[in-house]
């Protein structure tokens, strides 16, 4: 009798883990939160602590596999999770809202240093797009202060099920036009939208990989984590 408790408890705990889509980094109280439909921030500083699981499918381990070749120095995860029978047309929603590029100049941004609300994008237009079978290209040119202009690329794949959004800095970035902070390619946001059971998982992540420079560290480091946080938030709230 004893046994046979042991042995269904053991497959009670199999099957809580390796169902979920995610890791051990994500605790339970943060999984119920997301079972809850709640919107779960973390800031998580290193790759080594990315939630996501390895080998959910293919878009999955190669958004792991961008931020882990990135080796940011500043990292945080934004995740949120939303019925399927409440909201049948998310995919086509999210594409639709990513895709809009000139509405990102109405994500409200709070900075904690000015204690004031400002525009997390002064501007932002397309100035190129290519489109290839289920994937699009898009050229970005936005104004973020204290960064000044920001040329992103960015890729949005889709299907029926799955959505995925890459952006990536392709110029230097310089702090309050006096430091140089971040060199091409090294500021990375993606989201990932997939099916898990009964629900969408929302899934978005931000990185950059900065030198640590003294007095302004933790400045920009603030400026940059919560951009993403900003950008992911406002994104899954607008669902």
């Amino acid at each position: 009798m004893k046994r046979k408790f042991l042995l269904l408890l053991l497959n009670l705990i199999f099957v809580s883990v390796f169902a979920s889509p995610f890791n051990e980094k994500l605790s339970d109280e943060e999984y119920e939160s997301l079972q809850n439909g709640e919107l779960l921030i973390r800031n998580i500083n290193h790759k080594k602590n990315i939630s996501l699981k390895k080998g959910l499918f293919s878009i999955s381990d190669e958004m792991i596999k961008i931020f882990n070749d990135l080796n940011p120095k500043y990292l945080a995860e934004v995740i949120q999770f939303k019925k399927i029978e409440e909201n049948p047309d998310l995919p086509q929603k999210l594409e639709e809202i990513l895709n809009n590029i000139s509405e990102y100049t109405g994500i409200p941004y709070y900075s904690e240093r000015a204690e004031k609300w400002y525009n997390l994008y002064d501007s932002a237009e397309v100035t190129e797009t290519i489109e290839s079978g289920d994937s699009k290209i898009l050229k970005v040119r936005l104004e973020m202060a204290p960064f000044g202009t920001v040329d992103e690329t960015i890729e949005i794949k889709s299907d029926e099920n799955t959505v995925f959004y890459i952006a990536e800095n392709d110029n230097k970035l310089r702090y309050d036009d006096a430091i140089d902070c971040v060199w091409p390619q090294k500021m990375k946001i993606s989201i990932l939208l997939f099916q898990y059971e009964d629900n969408w998982v929302l899934y978005g992540i931000g990185g950059v990989n900065a030198p640590r420079i003294p007095f302004f560290t933790q400045r920009i480091q603030t400026s940059f984590i919560n951009r993403i946080k900003t950008f992911c938030s406002f994104i899954f709230q607008k669902l």
